[in-house]
């Protein structure tokens, strides 16, 4: 079977966007809170953290819509390619004011963007696609989501090796967070985004369908723990924007560091006296599997 020509694929493919309402709840909270070993973070009406509306505005397909894979085989931001293979590649987000937990706000998701790249092991189709959540018309969050899909028949190998722990780890920074991601915590988190893709929690459809060499860790659960860092350790300095690029896949069973970049070069500072942090995230001693620039809110900044 030859290569599927992913443009002309794609040419007939313009989703108009669309509108939806939604709130991450309490509830949610203390749930992934439990997931980190942490009491819940928030309350009902108070500031939801960055990154955590991905536990609210889920969506639900019927069952029998469902692919081979456990995502959707069909749906409007989805491109219409056969053997589509899922990948998150990175994204970018900004806060200008905080979400509140339990607040209902809208969403309005759009296609920002559609690119056929060639690399290594062939042609991929980069999807980015754009929400604004609003309340009354007031944008507070505005997130861009990089996917990477490719028409891959089943049971073609990935070539990606497992993650392993090095030895010669560096020693962690004092802001360091550390997680280990067993089989159980992947599929928590599966469930808690109500994601079916079958690669974080199905292990014989990873190795065998997909290629993988193991299940493989979620990675906006990779972007969380990155936007970690400052949460837990620069009280009163929030978040305004993230910019995190996935490198490489992790494996279920690894330890998973989120920790300052190393880089001789201080932080660099905005105009309006906040400041950005480089962090990075993945097995500690290889090769980081995600990295970020977190930009920060000066500390008087609030809603």
């Amino acid at each position: 079977m030859g290569e599927v020509d992913l443009a002309a694929a794609t040419a007939d493919w313009s989703p108009a966007p669309q509108s939806t309402t939604g709130s991450t709840t309490a509830w949610a909270v203390a749930a992934f809170s439990a997931l980190l070993d942490l009491p819940p973070v928030a309350a009902e009406g108070e500031e939801l953290p960055p990154f955590w509306h991905w536990f609210g505005f889920l969506d639900h397909p019927r069952q029998d819509e469902l692919g081979d894979d456990g995502h959707p085989a069909a749906g409007r931001f989805l491109p219409p390619i056969p053997h589509r293979r899922r990948m998150v590649a990175g994204g970018r987000l900004a806060v200008h004011r905080p979400v509140l937990v339990g607040e209902t706000l809208r969403r309005t998701t759009s296609l920002e963007r559609r690119e056929v790249k060639h690399g290594r092991s062939g042609a991929m189709l980069l999807v980015t696609v754009r929400h604004e959540f609003d309340r009354d018309g007031d944008v507070l969050v505005v997130e861009e989501q990089d996917v990477v899909y490719r028409s891959q028949p089943p049971g073609t190998a990935r070539g990606t090796a497992p993650s392993e722990e090095a030895d010669t780890a560096p020693e962690p920074s004092p802001e360091a967070v550390e997680l280990h991601t067993s089989e159980t915590l992947l599929f928590r988190f599966s469930a808690l985004t109500h994601n079916p893709h079958r690669i974080h929690y199905d292990a014989p459809y990873a190795t065998g369908v997909e290629g993988y060499p193991g299940l493989v860790v979620h990675g906006p659960l990779l972007a969380l723990m990155l936007a970690e860092v400052p949460r837990r350790h620069r009280a009163g300095r929030d978040l305004a924007r993230s910019d995190y690029r996935l490198a490489r896949p992790v494996f279920a069973g690894a330890t998973v560091r989120a920790d300052h970049l190393a880089d001789p070069a201080p932080a660099d500072a905005t105009a309006d006296g906040g400041g950005a942090l480089r962090v990075a995230g993945g097995v500690p001693g290889a090769p980081p599997a995600i990295t970020a620039t977190i930009t920060l809110h000066p500390e008087e900044h609030r809603r």
